[in-house]
């Protein structure tokens, strides 16, 4: 099993966007807030949720050439565990053909875009402070409004969050928010910057 550092040392050697870094370390935070939740391996899901897009800034072209199809080749020239392999897959599972099954690979889909998506709702705050986003219903009114963050596929977040049996507004989006809330400054969303 590869360690936290394996992961890091490897978004690091193919990513020098830092808000792409910074994307990587959300989706880490909210795979191991899931994993804690549902009592599995928490360092198996951070580890997931820290690489799944590690190939996108070389690759970013969703497609049989291209990200995650080549990121899975890489991983698995490299020895990475199958498991690994199949989730990174199918997070992308429309362009790769992989479906997400496991409760591991649904719950990456779930997490991936939100995690951009409340970025967003940070942003727009004066103090560009995640920790100040403090009323879900403040969530949800930029939900609601299809031109914020419109590339978000928000149908899927929701879809993901039905196969998960997890509530939308109750659960999900207080996890997933909590989560990067305790990573604000690794985020660069502490309104310090």
């Amino acid at each position: 099993m590869p360690t936290r550092q394996d992961a890091w040392e490897l978004v690091n050697e193919f990513t020098e966007n830092q808000n792409l870094v910074r994307h990587m370390l959300a989706v880490e935070a909210a795979m191991r807030a899931y994993a804690r939740h549902f009592g599995e391996d928490e360092e198996l899901w951070a580890t997931v949720g820290l690489v799944h897009d590690f190939d996108y800034e070389r690759y970013p072209d969703l497609s049989v050439e291209g990200h995650p199809v080549i990121g899975a080749r890489i991983l698995r020239e490299r020895g990475w565990p199958e498991e690994i392999i199949r989730a990174v897959l199918a997070h992308a599972g429309e362009y790769t053909g992989v479906p997400p099954e496991s409760r591991l690979e649904k719950t990456l889909v779930a997490v991936d875009e939100l995690t951009g998506f409340l970025v967003a709702v940070a942003l727009v705050r004066p103090t560009k402070d995640i920790r100040d986003v403090t009323k879900i219903s403040s969530v949800k009114k930029k939900w609601k409004d299809r031109s914020f963050a419109a590339a978000v596929n928000r149908e899927e977040i929701e879809h993901a969050c039905e196969v998960l049996g997890v509530d939308l507004w109750t659960e999900h989006v207080p996890r997933v928010l909590a989560a990067m809330q305790d990573i604000a400054g690794e985020l660069g969303l502490d309104g310090v910057g």
